[in-house]
This record gives structure tokens, C-alpha cells and sequence, in this order.
């Protein structure tokens, strides 16, 4: 990679609700320019540039990479499009941010990092989640070994999504969502939780259909261990009325906890010392005064920032493929019934190929 001092060039494939918040990240970052736009529907690429003042609009992404040089592409498609488009992107020279979940499968995953590192261009997963102040303080504090050995988690992802969320044809099918909620919804805060507490050991889940006529698993549940011997209790829904997105880590010296829905804040977190803590060493972990909330517009900033000087990508956009490891093992688990763990993982592979996993279907029950 090679530092530039000119502003990146940069196009967004995929027009739909999500690719706002790319646009707005972008229009926001003093040395990148939004030069194009692709969606299959004209109608729609053409009302979302004059939105977002875009000089071209295209009608697929070959046509996009034919037109000209470009520096970062946005992959921002229903999830099945998104290995293809991400390979052809990194193919033709440039950076790829793609939207979670960012394949259907880890083999596809495999074949994006693959393309990634034959070309000598950067991958990068929107996980938002990572971003912000607290969530980086937290982290300093843990790796640094302030609150003592991380010994048991929880993992929430408790959110509510009405049947006719499902309607999209897309969604709740194997073969185009890829897999059910833990993919498509917990997988934010799953990587959240490994971010925090680092590479993963083992993964023991179970898949769940309670409400929605799906082919997928409406609800997930799982237990994940660390290499540092944290255990971690993992629940995903989409049937939950109070929603809510919560991280808690029980460590030697304190409980720190994050809740919140779709993005946080300082007031998000809070952090609570054991009885033996004094209040003096429990006042050096105090958050920083500044603060920068979770989100796209901070997330790729960085991830900007880093692409113009030619350096790798910072932790808080790095590994790529960890959480999508961590959600296989889950779907792995459950259809096999064995541990996984990362030696074995790839073992599965159906699964690497195809999250499609036996289901326990419980919506007779009660009826």
C-alpha cells in the first residue's frame, strides 16, 4: 500500500437504506469524494445521487469498475452480492468497506480475504460497533490488564422483528440471508464481545425456530470461550418487544456492561468496581472526557484515515473474519453437535460452504 495526498475516490454499490449512512460518513471526511453511485434500478441510483450530489450513477458493478479509477468501494447489497461484487472490486485495485454480514458463507469470506491479500488491497467489515471512545477505553483497560483476568460474559442481542420483516424475499432463506438472526443481527455485538476480549476458543450453540415462518433460526443461544478462559453465555432473537444490544464481562476487579440498541455512547457504559477495589484505582479507569460515539462516520474515518497514509487497518477495523468464524461454529454446533473450535472449524465443511443448519422448530408447542 501507498500513501496518497489525494482525495480518495470512492462509489457505493447498492443504494438501499443502509448506504446513507455510508454516504453521510463519506460527505463527511474532508479528503474523500463520492464519484459514483450503481444500483440495478436507474430510478433508484439516480434519486440517491441527486441526494448525495454524485456525478455518475451505473446499472452494475462491472460497468462501475470499467468507467475509471477508484479508490475505495462501498459494498452495500443484500448479502448474497456480496462476495462477488467484493472480489471483483478488490480485482480491479481497489480498497473494499463491505456491509455485515459480508458473505453467506466463510468459504465465501475466505475467498474475499484471498483476494484481498493477492492484491494488496484492504478488507474491511463494517463493524460499527467497535467504534467510539468508551468501547476503545474499555478495551486499553482490558488487554492492559487493569481489571484483573476477564472471567465470565454475557452476550444480548434481544431484538424484535415483526413477520412482515420477513416478507423481503431475501431475508429468513439460507441460500440469500446466508443464515438467520445470529448472522444477519447478533453478529454486531458478537464481535463486539471478541474485540474486547480477544481470539475465541471454543463455540457450543443450539438454533431455534419459536415465532416466524422462516427457514432459518429465529433465536440462538450458545456458549463461547475465550482464549484467556473467559465463558461467555451468547443469545440472539428477533422476538424480543424490548429490545436491547448488552455486553457484561465479570473480571478479577470489576463488572463492566454496555447496553444499549443500535449504537453507544459514554452513558452506554458503566464500569463497577469489586468490594476490594479501592476508589483510587477504580477512578484511573474513568472514561475520557471527549467522546465519540459508536458509528459508521467514526468507523470509517479511521479506516480512511489509515487507507491515505498506506498503513494497515487499526484494530477497530482489522480481522475481518472473526466474528463470521464465531457464528459458523455456532451453526456448525448445532447441526453436528460437536465443540468447535478454531482448529477444527473448518472441518465442517458444509458449513464453511453453507451455514444451512438443522433447526429444533418449537412453534407447535402451546398452539
Amino acid at each position: 500500500m501507498t500513501a496518497t495526498s489525494s482525495p480518495l475516490r470512492v462509489a457505493i454499490v447498492g443504494t438501499g437504506s443502509i448506504a446513507a449512512l455510508h454516504a453521510e460518513a463519506i460527505a463527511n471526511y474532508a479528503d474523500a469524494e463520492l464519484v459514483a453511485a450503481v444500483d440495478i434500478s436507474a430510478e433508484r441510483a439516480a434519486e440517491f445521487a441527486r441526494e448525495w450530489n454524485i456525478p455518475a450513477t451505473h446499472a452494475s458493478i462491472d460497468e462501475l469498475l470499467a468507467a475509471g479509477r477508484l479508490d475505495v468501494v462501498h459494498v452495500c447489497t443484500p448479502p448474497g452480492l456480496h462476495a462477488e461484487q467484493t472480489i471483483r472490486a478488490l480485482d480491479a485495485g481497489a480498497h473494499v468497506v463491505v456491509e455485515k454480514p459480508p458473505a453467506l458463507s466463510l468459504a465465501q469470506l475466505d475467498s474475499m480475504t484471498d483476494a484481498a491479500a493477492r492484491n494488496g488491497r484492504e478488507l474491511a467489515v463494517v463493524f460499527q460497533q467497535r467504534s467510539g471512545t468508551a468501547a476503545a477505553q474499555v478495551r486499553a483497560l482490558l488487554m492492559g490488564g487493569a481489571f484483573g483476568r476477564p472471567l465470565v460474559a454475557t452476550c444480548q442481542t434481544l431484538w424484535y422483528r415483526d413477520p412482515a420483516y420477513f416478507e423481503v424475499p431475501w431475508r429468513g432463506k439460507w441460500a440469500t440471508e446466508g443464515g438467520g438472526p445470529t448472522l444477519g443481527l447478533g453478529i454486531h455485538q458478537i464481535d463486539l464481545l471478541a474485540w474486547l476480549l480477544g481470539d475465541w476458543a471454543s463455540v457450543q450453540g443450539q438454533l431455534w425456530r419459536l415465532g416466524r415462518d422462516v427457514q432459518t433460526e429465529d433465536v440462538s443461544t450458545a456458549v463461547l470461550t475465550f482464549a484467556n478462559g473467559t465463558v461467555a453465555s451468547v443469545i440472539t432473537s428477533a422476538l424480543s418487544p424490548r429490545e436491547v444490544s448488552s455486553i457484561r464481562i465479570d473480571t478479577e476487579k470489576a463488572t463492566i456492561t454496555v447496553d444499549h440498541l443500535y449504537g453507544h455512547g459514554h452513558d452506554n457504559w458503566s464500569i463497577t468496581p469489586a468490594p476490594h477495589v479501592d476508589a483510587a484505582e477504580a477512578s484511573a479507569w474513568a472514561l475520557p472526557e471527549f467522546e465519540e460515539a459508536s458509528g459508521h462516520d467514526v468507523l470509517l474515518r479511521d479506516i480512511y484515515d489509515a487507507l491515505r497514509v498506506g498503513e494497515p487497518l487499526p484494530s477497530v477495523a482489522g480481522t475481518p473474519a472473526r466474528a463470521f468464524e464465531i457464528a459458523t461454529a455456532l451453526y456448525s454446533s448445532a447441526a453436528t453437535g460437536r465443540v468447535v473450535t478454531p482448529e477444527t472449524l473448518r472441518d465442517d465443511v458444509e458449513r464453511c460452504a453453507s451455514l444451512e443448519s438443522p433447526v429444533t422448530d418449537l412453534r407447535s408447542i402451546g398452539a
